[in-house]
Protein backbone atom coordinates (compact mmCIF):
# COMPACT_ATOMS: atom_id res chain seq x y z
CA UNK A 1 0.00 0.00 0.00
CA UNK A 2 1.24 3.32 -0.84
CA UNK A 3 1.28 6.10 1.82
CA UNK A 4 2.00 10.15 1.53
CA UNK A 5 3.68 12.09 4.16
CA UNK A 6 2.88 15.65 3.56
CA UNK A 7 4.68 17.25 5.71
CA UNK A 8 5.00 20.97 6.78
CA UNK A 9 8.61 22.63 8.34
CA UNK A 10 8.46 24.97 11.72
CA UNK A 11 8.40 28.75 10.92
CA UNK A 12 12.64 28.17 12.17
CA UNK A 13 13.07 24.77 10.17
CA UNK A 14 15.39 26.42 7.07
CA UNK A 15 18.67 25.87 8.69
CA UNK A 16 17.97 22.32 10.22
CA UNK A 17 16.79 21.49 6.68
CA UNK A 18 19.53 23.15 4.87
CA UNK A 19 22.11 21.41 7.65
CA UNK A 20 20.50 17.17 7.39
CA UNK A 21 19.75 17.30 3.97
CA UNK A 22 22.46 15.63 2.91
CA UNK A 23 21.75 12.73 5.87
CA UNK A 24 17.78 12.79 4.90
CA UNK A 25 18.67 12.40 0.82
CA UNK A 26 20.30 9.29 1.87
CA UNK A 27 17.99 7.93 4.27
CA UNK A 28 15.85 8.07 1.23
CA UNK A 29 18.26 6.73 -0.99
CA UNK A 30 18.20 3.67 1.17
CA UNK A 31 14.84 2.77 1.29
CA UNK A 32 15.67 1.67 -2.01
CA UNK A 33 12.07 0.64 -4.33
CA UNK A 34 9.46 1.26 -0.94
CA UNK A 35 10.45 5.02 -1.78
CA UNK A 36 8.23 5.66 -4.70
CA UNK A 37 8.88 10.07 -5.16
CA UNK A 38 9.53 12.51 -2.66
CA UNK A 39 10.63 16.60 -3.16
CA UNK A 40 10.29 19.50 -1.32
CA UNK A 41 7.14 22.44 -0.75
CA UNK A 42 8.48 25.52 -1.38
CA UNK A 43 7.61 29.38 -0.74
CA UNK A 44 6.46 31.11 -3.64
CA UNK A 45 9.70 31.86 -5.03
CA UNK A 46 10.00 28.63 -6.08
CA UNK A 47 13.25 28.02 -4.08
CA UNK A 48 12.96 28.01 -0.75
CA UNK A 49 11.81 24.77 0.64
CA UNK A 50 9.74 24.68 3.40
CA UNK A 51 7.82 21.07 3.62
CA UNK A 52 8.42 17.79 1.89
CA UNK A 53 6.24 15.40 -0.02
CA UNK A 54 7.16 11.85 0.27
CA UNK A 55 5.79 8.31 -1.03
CA UNK A 56 6.39 5.41 0.11
CA UNK A 57 4.95 2.25 -0.24
CA UNK A 58 4.63 0.28 3.13
CA UNK A 59 2.80 -2.57 4.69
CA UNK A 60 0.76 -0.60 7.10
CA UNK A 61 0.30 2.50 8.48
CA UNK A 62 2.33 1.58 11.66
CA UNK A 63 4.97 0.77 9.12
CA UNK A 64 5.18 3.84 6.94
CA UNK A 65 4.64 5.85 10.30
CA UNK A 66 8.20 3.98 11.41
CA UNK A 67 9.62 5.18 7.76
CA UNK A 68 8.99 8.86 8.72
CA UNK A 69 10.01 8.83 11.95
CA UNK A 70 13.28 7.63 11.13
CA UNK A 71 13.77 10.47 8.33
CA UNK A 72 16.94 12.84 10.02
CA UNK A 73 14.27 15.97 9.34
CA UNK A 74 11.90 14.21 11.40
CA UNK A 75 14.77 13.38 14.43
CA UNK A 76 16.15 16.73 14.03
CA UNK A 77 12.58 18.30 14.84
CA UNK A 78 12.11 19.99 11.78
CA UNK A 79 8.56 19.32 10.80
CA UNK A 80 5.58 21.16 12.76
CA UNK A 81 3.08 18.67 11.09
CA UNK A 82 3.54 15.73 9.42
CA UNK A 83 0.49 13.71 8.22
CA UNK A 84 0.66 10.25 6.88
CA UNK A 85 -2.36 9.24 4.63
CA UNK A 86 -3.26 5.93 2.54
CA UNK A 87 -2.54 7.16 -1.04
CA UNK A 88 -4.07 5.75 -4.55
CA UNK A 89 -1.62 6.41 -7.55
CA UNK A 90 -4.49 6.37 -10.59
CA UNK A 91 -2.20 8.55 -13.01
CA UNK A 92 0.88 8.37 -14.97
CA UNK A 93 1.50 5.37 -12.36
CA UNK A 94 4.52 3.91 -14.29
CA UNK A 95 3.90 0.62 -12.43
CA UNK A 96 0.31 0.45 -14.55
CA UNK A 97 2.22 1.72 -17.79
Amino acid sequence: MLFAFICTDKPDGLPIRKKKRPEHLAYLKSLGDALKFAGPFTQDDGETMNGSLVVVEAESLEAARGIADGDPFAKAGMFATVEIRPWKWSINNPDEA
